[in-house]
Formats: structure tokens, C-alpha cells, sequence
């Protein structure tokens, strides 16, 4: 699945989000980079015009211990391969040189159930087609997919397809498409004891079971989410499945966002409480704000996830609207006073990521 019906002139207007090549782009504004000489960037192209011709090749040929901004630019393309970005590759500031997101593609098709060649199946996180283990990392303007054909591989049960696995901390994506059906994008952290911290602005993500999980704690502000149709008229799916650690107050923060589907009204969860290995410390986070809410959202859109009741969870809502944002007593809403003290300010902890915007 690489495009859904939905149109990419309505996910972000038909101009250019950052403009048209290199220096209309204004890649080399971002700090550090404009002073960069050649050594401190590569530029990636998938017909050999550029310096490398694989996004990991490009990852690669960064220097190990790298601690000052990298810049690694892509030129239009489709990208087709497992990258791994290694905890000792940080600083990096991963661009697309298209006029739009959906110009760059980074790809892969493996499921949880697709068979390793190294034995058994991938599994959920092996399935990424881009894992992140590096801190301080900048994604802006290209799309990150997971393109597993769920039809054409029904002998396949475990489904579960990640497009980005992200562990790392300080992660700033900007203008960024993720697309896969279940399990989109994990935002998780190295162990349980460490929070990692990401920012998603003006981003698109795309998906229907579970498609935004995880025990990371992320901000996700001026966001398109999108669920897709799994054909079913009572459930087509669940937004979020945060497994937030109980000694973390912070985990998934939607504001500013637009809630939108191509699936039957009434018939998407917000989310459910995920607890990994039956963890009982995994108590999911989310809290949604000042967005708005379409008619796909079932009336009661939180839900329980096995034995685990969402009543446990901390589920919160605030000033939404549109006509999914009706408030019940099945949806917690906070109070003004409370909602103070969920902001992405709070969420991302003296972390500013809007240096790098």
C-alpha cells in the first residue's frame, strides 16, 4: 500500500510544503548544516546522480560517534530497502529534495509474519522498514512507508508492518508521511526505564489497527491522522495503543490535529490500553486537544484491549470537535486547569525541537 484514495492535495495542499530543490528547499537553514563542507553531507539518488544510491548506504558513510549535524539529502525517488539508523549515527538531518513528501519514498514489505531468512518470521519490530536507535535526529519532507500487500499474502496472519521504529531520543519529523495499515508507527524507547521523546508537526500518518503505539512519549501537533476502511461496519480499527510506563506521566499528546477516515461512520476506536508481556506497569497515556474529530469515531472511542479495561488508562480529552468530539461520560475530559499542564511543552521536557522547523 503505497497511496491511499485519499488525496494528496488535501493531505497538504498542492504547492510545495519546503519548496523545490536545494536551495529553494532552504535545506542548508537548518543549524549547522549551512556551514557543513561536502564532508558533512551526502546526497542520495536512487538513478546515480548522487553520491550513493541506497538511504542506508548514506547512513552507513556517516562517520561512528557523529555528534554534529549531518545532512543526509535524497533526491525523488522510490527507496526500496531496510534502513537502520544505529545509536552511534545521531545528528543526522535526513531530507527530501522534492517539490513534495510524497516525491521521496523509503520503503520495505516485511510483516510480523513474513518468514526471516535467518530463521522463524521478523516479528513486530523486525518488520520496520526504518528503525531509529540514534538521538537527535531531523526528518523533514518525504514519505516513510511500510508497503506489505496484506491481500496478496493471505497465508500471512501476523500483519503487523511497521513503517518507522523509533527509539531514539529528540526525534523532530516535520512534513513526513507514514504509511502502513496495522502498526504504522511504533514510537517506543530502548527500555522501559528511558522515556524517549519525539515531535511530529504537520505530519501524515496513515493506518487502521494500532497505527500509533508504543511507550514513547510524542507530540504530535498540526497532524493529519488518517484510518483506513478494513471493510467491517461495527469495527474498523484502533488509533493508538500506548503502552505509556506507569513512572512516565507523559505519552501520546495529539493537538492541533485532524481525525479523518475513508472507513464507515462510527466505527473507529481513539485507542487501547496495549500492555506488552501482560505488564501491568504499561498504563497507556493520550490525551487528545484541540483538534478536530470525524464522524468515523465510535460514540464510546475508547476500548478495552483484552482483559485490560481502557477505564485504567489515562485517557483524556479537551475542546475538540467536529462531529466525532461528542462529550459522554465514556470520554474523560479535562478541566481547563488540567490542560494546562498538558502541552507539548510539558510533554517533551525542556526539549525545543522548534529550532529545527
Amino acid at each position: 500500500m503505497m497511496e491511499s484514495a485519499f488525496p494528496l492535495a488535501r493531505r497538504f495542499g498542492r504547492r510545495s510544503v519546503l519548496g523545490s530543490g536545494l536551495a529553494a528547499l532552504g535545506v542548508l537553514a537548518f543549524p549547522g548544516v549551512a556551514s557543513a563542507d561536502q564532508r558533512r553531507r551526502i546526497v542520495v539518488a536512487a538513478d546515480g546522480s548522487g553520491d550513493v544510491t541506497t538511504i542506508q548506504a548514506a547512513v552507513d558513510a556517516v562517520p561512528a560517534g557523529n555528534s554534529e549535524p549531518f545532512a543526509i539529502l535524497v533526491k525523488p525517488g522510490l527507496y526500496h530497502g531496510r534502513v537502520v539508523i544505529p545509536a552511534d549515527r545521531s545528528h543526522l538531518v535526513l531530507v527530501g529534495l522534492g517539490r513534495n513528501p510524497a516525491d521521496v519514498i523509503i520503503t520495505d514489505d516485511r510483516a510480523n509474519g513474513t518468514p526471516n531468512p535467518a530463521g522463524g518470521t521478523w516479528g513486530t519490530s523486525g518488520s520496520a522498514s526504518v528503525t531509529i536507535d540514534a538521538s537527535d535526529l531531523v526528518v523533514r519532507n518525504l514519505t516513510l512507508s511500510n508497503s506489505f500487500d496484506e491481500a496478496a499474502h493471505p497465508e500471512i496472519t501476523n500483519r503487523q508492518a511497521v513503517a518507522v521504529l523509533a527509539r531514539g531520543d529528540r526525534l523532530s519529523f516535520s512534513h513526513v508521511r507514514f504509511l502502513a495499515n496495522q502498526d504504522t508507527l511504533y514510537l517506543n524507547s530502548p527500555n522501559v526505564t528511558t522515556f524517549s521523546r519525539a515531535s511530529l508537526r504537520h505530519c501524515y500518518v496513515e493506518g487502521d489497527v494500532d497505527f500509533i503505539f508504543g511507550r514513547g512519549t510524542a507530540v504530535l501537533e498540526h497532524c493529519h491522522i488518517h484510518s483506513l476502511d478494513r471493510g467491517s461496519t461495527t469495527n474498523n480499527g484502533y488509533i493508538t495503543a500506548a503502552s505509556t510506563s506507569l513512572a512516565n506521566p507523559y505519552g501520546f499528546l495529539f493537538t492541533k490535529c485532524r481525525f479523518t477516515a475513508v472507513a464507515a461512520p462510527g466505527t473507529v476506536y481513539l485507542g487501547r490500553p496495549w500492555h506488552p508481556s501482560n505488564d501491568p506497569d504499561a498504563v497507556a497515556q493520550v490525551v487528545i486537544r484541540d483538534s478536530h474529530l470525524g464522524e468515523h469515531l465510535q460514540a464510546a472511542p475508547w476500548t478495552d484491549f483484552g482483559v485490560w479495561p481502557w477505564r485504567d488508562a489515562r485517557y483524556f480529552e479537551y475542546r475538540n470537535r467536529g462531529a466525532g468530539a461528542t462529550v459522554t461520560p465514556d470520554r474523560p475530559q479535562l478541566s481547563a486547569s488540567d490542560a494546562a499542564l498538558y502541552t507539548p511543552e510539558t510533554y517533551l521536557a525542556g526539549w525545543d525541537p522548534s529550532c529545527w522547523s
